[in-house]
């Protein structure tokens, strides 16, 4: 009973310490098969907004590797669709990207035309000392929009992946219950 006693504390913390360092893992677009060509570019980005990405979490692409590559770019290169000058490229069909760092990361299809047609994602990383709840962007001033531009939809609440990004606190929480059923 005493080393019970000692060993709870121990438990709770470690179980502190595994909820706040837990790193999640994206399908991008949020479900299998959005990294293509079909899905516009302003979707996936649209949901990479509606995501709160930090430093160690982890993006799954997947693709036909046969016929396409991943390459992570530069912003210019993002925006010229220019696939010659790749800080990274992936060829495996179902790319697992640990995000390592706080700030933007640029992602388009190497396939030709791809680019083009809305294949490219950009995410951006949250740093560590970022732990609060993700609030919308202020407002744009009146007017500020592009002539013609169409108003964005309504958000979509965000996306929990099918595998419920479950790491090691699932796991840990079942352990502490059975320590304590069994006492």
């Amino acid at each position: 009973m005493a080393s019970l006693r000692t060993s709870i504390p121990v438990l709770t913390l470690l179980l502190l310490l595994f909820t706040f360092s837990e790193a999640k893992v994206f399908q991008v677009g949020g479900n299998e098969n959005s990294w293509n060509t079909t899905t516009s570019s302003e979707s996936l980005n649209h949901w990479a907004e509606n995501e709160r990405f930090e430093v160690g979490d982890f993006l799954i692409f997947e693709y036909n590797p046969k016929i396409d590559s991943l390459l992570e770019v530069s912003k210019e290169d993002y925006e010229s669709c220019k696939v010659t000058n790749a800080i990274k490229e992936y060829k495996d069909g179902k790319t697992k990207v640990e995000l390592d760092k706080s700030g933007p990361f640029y992602f388009i299809s190497k396939a030709k035309g791809s680019c083009e047609k809305g294949q490219k994602l950009t995410v951006v990383v949250l740093s560590n000392k970022h732990h609060h709840k993700h609030s919308p962007s202020p407002a744009s001033a009146p007017g500020a929009q592009a002539p013609g531009a169409q108003a964005p939809g309504p958000a979509l609440p965000p996306y929990t992946p099918p595998n419920g990004a479950i790491g090691l606190r699932g796991g840990f929480i079942g352990i502490v219950v059975g320590i304590i059923e069994k006492e």
